[in-house]
């Protein structure tokens, strides 16, 4: 073989064994090791890379229901002590409270069906967030600052690796936050658990009531499935005046998941919302 084939032939060979040792990561939590693609502008900004929305969003993404706290085990290598991007950090397993505020940011596309630090496939249409150091899995209640809105998430991953940055949430709940646009918004981020009284999944957030007033609710269904009430909530939501909306939402009390709308300040506007729309009047409190 004459030389200059045999250079380049060592040269092809190189190349191609350089690739082939190029592994890019499944984890949603660290950042992708391609170069950078072009950014989709955003107001006010840009996605990293090719991160943002995807390019058909669910038309029911306002009825995303809430997580729903419950027990489980902590996933032991899910929330080990761990080095990223420079920082170490050491997740807290106690049960202990947590309240921090910060800012928060949200992930999408770019790793929408990519592994999570927990195993399980990242779904930016569900509830779920990425915190540095709360346990896996764990429950959260985030309030956007801004607007008063809130969600509850499950902590399911790791991150956000920036030092002014608090969580990472999924896209759905930075869409019921109301801060897509945005790219990141000023939240407060309370640990939650599991309660033998009821668990609060209301797809609208309650605000303007006082916490020292006794709100009343319109009971619409009651389920032992929580599709089955998803499912009666999307039906209300297209057949009710659009007015209700905000009003709509599920509660789950003692594994049963009920329907309802409010809240109300009282049983005589529960009484008559329920002749406004012909159904049987069933008055709940909170």
């Amino acid at each position: 073989m004459k030389p200059v084939f045999r250079w380049l032939w060592l040269l092809i060979v190189s190349l191609v064994l350089v690739a082939c040792s190029t592994v890019k990561t499944a984890s949603a939590t660290s950042q992708p090791s391609a170069k950078p693609t072009k950014k989709t502008t955003a107001r006010g900004g840009a996605y990293f890379q090719n991160d943002g929305p995807a390019s058909h969003i669910p038309v029911n993404l306002d009825l995303v229901p809430n997580a729903v706290p419950q027990d489980e085990p902590l996933i032991r290598a899910a929330n080990l002590p761990y080095t990223a991007m420079g920082m170490s950090f050491r997740p807290d397993t106690s049960p202990a409270p947590y309240r921090a505020r910060g800012k928060a940011s949200w992930y999408g596309r770019q790793f929408h069906g990519r592994r999570t630090t927990s195993g399980e496939r990242y779904d930016m249409f569900a509830m779920t967030a990425a915190h540095p150091t709360l346990p896996i899995p764990s429950y959260a209640r985030v309030t956007n600052l801004d607007n008063g809105k809130s969600v509850v998430v499950r902590i399911n991953d790791r991150g956000p690796f920036h030092r002014g940055r608090l969580l990472d949430l999924s896209y759905a709940a930075a869409h019921r936050l109301s801060f897509v646009g945005q790219g990141s918004a000023s939240v407060l981020v309370e640990r939650v658990w599991p309660t033998e009284g009821e668990t609060t999944l209301t797809a609208r957030n309650d605000a303007g009531l006082r916490q020292d007033e006794s709100p009343k609710y319109l009971q619409l269904g009651a389920f032992n499935s929580l599709a089955n009430a998803e499912a009666m909530l999307k039906k209300l939501v297209d057949e009710l005046d659009k007015g209700y909306d905000d009003k709509l939402g599920i509660v789950n009390q003692q594994g049963v998941y009920r329907v309802r709308l409010g809240p109300f300040s009282s049983d005589a506007a529960v009484r008559t919302a329920a002749e406004t729309l012909n159904v049987e009047t069933i008055v709940m409190n909170n």
